[in-house]
């Protein structure tokens, strides 16, 4: 396995995280701490965060896709769902939190930038 393939599956398995988180750990109290949320701001957004949820599990599976197709197919697949991972971070840490850049962003960027350099 290439360094690039072992963070791609991270990026997928961090995915799969946001999706459980926000699809259906919101309103608990990791969801709370997490995304530093009263009760009440989170019971006004938990459809918002379901649907961002759905999104994540999204770039998820196509990664997974990614890292089990064949090997003409992986590269493009790989591309396109770590770029659409970057956009996501970037957008979601100007618009959210700036520690998105950090937790999304940057490993989806890295990763897609060790499978343009063949690592």
């Amino acid at each position: 396995m290439t360094l690039s393939s072992a963070l791609v599956g991270f990026v997928a398995l961090e995915h799969a995280a946001f999706f459980v988180l926000e699809s259906f750990l919101f309103r608990t109290p990791l969801g709370l701490r997490v995304f530093g949320l009263t009760p009440q701001a989170a019971e006004a957004n938990a459809v918002f965060a379901a649907n961002q949820g759905v999104y994540n599990a999204f770039l998820a599976a196509g990664l997974v896709w990614g890292l089990a197709a064949a090997p003409e197919a992986a590269p493009a697949l790989k591309t396109f769902f770590l770029a659409c991972a970057v956009v996501a971070g970037l957008v979601g840490g100007a618009t959210a939190s700036r520690s998105i850049w950090l937790v999304q962003a940057l490993p989806a960027l890295v990763a897609l930038a060790l499978l343009k350099a063949g690592r």
